[in-house]
């Protein structure tokens, strides 16, 4: 197994403190957004490998590139190819990320060949689908963690509106009112996307206001126009379900889930790809049309996951998919040994303790890269998740 070389993404929505304290640093009064751990081209994590040359620093994708087969196994390379297919992060944020969705299989496949042959550059600001992959994913909070996910249901969001008193949001509860859920779901965030930039930033800003003055549940909605005034997505956010995280509990974004996170440390697992549609909250492209043939028009509970406990002491966070498979192990000084031994590639990450993987021992934020059938046994204290993938 390989203790990982990991890199610290400076995204301005980042923390400046929830990753040097969790790694036990000083603070560099920068923002320290996402620590990513996996074989993905924009930041891979680095291994030291021992070859004839001597030892030598690899990144983690050049390594299994050479051998897919011993890194992965056969089970993982036939399901997914020569390509690690989760991507582990711990996401540190301090101010709101973008509104966004993930598309699902078959449209990541169409979009990215539709911009393959159009000639668009992959790093071209106003490209959607960076590759053909699904960005399925799952944020477990090590913190309390805020955030918006899916929708609520159209009468409670009616409500919520009408609270505000918010002449220019009238029209927008009648259409709640008017239509089936997932038709007036789809009214009013078409309506608010296309709307005139100059208007809909006066009813933003309107709403705002209305929102500071009445607090409560209505509160996290100043605070976002707070930090992006006049923008659509501030109401494209008044949609969705708030959602607080207590430590140890989940939620899982499927394709076509609205989602943003506002507040919090945890740790991330998604299917290791780049696409994003943006519906708001940021100065980057949003392509309307396309968002909204990705967008799940689907009202209900976001689904606040909690893990399942095994005999073996693997806490296990449940999802519909394969990329990826997360779990946990919160282990008392003196526990006994657990065998993790698996014919898939996993990431083992250490968030509280000194859990000991093999002969490594582990400080809040290491990780290690464990081969397909490479013997691995955990012992000692701490906490410790496990990600690997289902083949």
């Amino acid at each position: 197994m390989d203790r990982l070389s990991t890199t610290v993404r400076p995204y301005a929505w980042g923390s400046t403190t929830a990753i040097p304290e969790l790694l036990g640093t000083a603070p560099t009064g920068e923002p320290q957004a996402e620590m990513w751990m996996g074989a993905h081209p924009g930041a891979p994590s680095r291994v030291t490998r021992h070859t004839p040359q001597g030892a030598r620093e690899l990144s983690l994708d050049e390594v299994i590139a050479a051998d897919p087969e011993r890194e992965l196994g056969p089970a993982a390379l036939a399901r997914f190819g020569p390509r690690l297919p989760f991507l582990l992060k711990i996401l540190a944020a301090g101010a709101p990320l973008s509104l966004q969705v993930h598309p699902d299989a078959a449209r990541a496949r169409t979009g990215y060949d539709a911009e393959e042959r159009a000639g668009i550059p992959l790093d071209a600001p106003h490209r959607n689908y960076r590759d053909p992959h699904p960005k399925p994913e799952l944020i477990c909070a090590l913190t309390p963690f805020e955030g918006f996910c899916g929708f609520r249901r159209p009468a409670e969001t009616a409500d919520l509106l009408a609270a505000l008193d918010v002449d220019s949001l009238k029209p927008y509860v009648d259409l709640l009112h008017a239509h089936p859920e997932d038709a007036a779901l789809r009214e009013v965030l078409t309506a608010v996307l296309t709307a005139d930039p100059a208007g809909i930033a006066t009813t933003v800003d309107e709403t705002a206001a209305a929102c500071a003055r009445l607090g409560g549940a209505h509160a996290p909605y100043a605070a976002l126009a707070h930090h992006f005034p006049g923008d659509p997505g501030v109401l494209a956010a008044l949609l969705l379900n708030h959602v607080l995280l207590q430590p140890g509990e989940a939620l899982y974004l499927g394709a076509g889930v609205p989602h943003a996170y506002l507040t919090g440390l945890g740790v991330e697992i998604m299917a290791n790809s780049d696409n994003v549609l943006r519906c708001g909250l940021t100065p980057k492209h949003i392509d309307v049309p396309e968002l909204l043939r990705v967008v799940r028009f689907e009202a209900g509970d976001p689904g606040v996951l909690r893990p399942e406990a095994s005999p073996a002491g693997e806490e296990v966070y449940e999802t519909p998919v394969d990329e990826f498979r997360l779990s946990r192990y919160a282990r008392p000084a003196g526990a006994a040994p657990a065998d993790l031994t698996t014919a898939t590639p996993q990431i083992l990450l250490a968030t509280a303790g000194s859990p000991r993987v093999g002969e490594l021992t582990l400080t809040p934020g290491q990780s290690v890269f464990v081969p397909a059938g490479e013997t691995v046994e955990l012992s000692g204290g701490g906490t410790l998740f496990r990600a690997t993938v289902l083949a």
